[in-house]
């Protein structure tokens, strides 16, 4: 598969800079089950598409990401699609504010899936955290809001995980991790893009109030077996 690493950032990010979370072979893959859901073919083949299905564990499920039509391979069915936009930031609006904003460890993987459970931010669990940088922001020692990176294609990395627990909203915790960790995405000298519901208009202004311009729409296809 080839193109731009936007295209397919799932392919794109298990075939190159996360490769040590990629199970499968050269026709599907995906990550490990408790790193994240998301999977990907590398074509739409006959065989990459048994092998996707092949990649679901009994009970489990897995997500792609497409923007063309998809139809569920023989022994999976189709649990939800959802709308998503996929936004790049080429060029970053406002600036960063690190005060207050501490940097997340494995000790604090059982707060951030917590938070990551109650606020839904996107798929989040035990071991996202190791797919990137993450940042909080704690009160009392509680953390109250988050956000890192998800997604490493080539020449990008996404930003994601960005929520606020319910007793924080107001106070522009959300605002201030986005634009941090998308600087330091930047500062790397990569692109930050990301994926958001295209019906949460207030997260979307948020987003392009940082930079983000929409890239493409695309369906987020959970699949389970059947």
């Amino acid at each position: 598969m080839s193109g731009h690493p936007l295209d397919t950032p799932v392919w794109s990010a298990l075939t190159s800079r996360q490769a040590e979370f990629a199970v499968g072979d050269g026709r599907a893959l995906r990550f490990a089950a408790d790193v994240s859901p998301f999977a990907a073919m590398a074509d739409e083949s006959p065989e990459s598409r048994a092998a996707l299905a092949a990649l679901i564990p009994p009970g489990g499920r897995v997500m792609l990401v497409t923007d063309q039509p998809f139809t569920a391979p023989a022994g999976t069915m189709i649990e939800k699609t959802l709308p998503i936009v996929r936004m790049v930031a080429h060029t970053l609006a406002g600036d960063a504010q690190g005060d207050g904003l501490q940097p997340l460890t494995d000790a604090d993987a059982p707060e951030m899936l917590a938070l990551a459970t109650l606020t839904e931010p996107g798929p989040f669990l035990p071991r996202t955290h190791r797919l990137g940088a993450f940042w909080g922001i704690k009160e009392n020692g509680r953390l109250m809001a988050m956000a890192g990176e998800r997604l490493r294609p080539a020449g990008f990395t996404e930003l994601s995980g960005v929520c606020t627990h319910p007793d924080a909203r107001g106070r522009g915790y959300a605002r201030r991790l986005a634009a941090w960790v998308t600087h330091k995405i930047a500062a790397r000298g990569e692109t930050p893009f990301l994926h958001s519901l295209a019906t949460n208009t207030t997260a979307n202004q948020l987003y392009q109030s940082l930079g983000f311009t929409a890239f493409r729409d695309v369906t987020a296809v959970v699949l389970t077996r059947s």
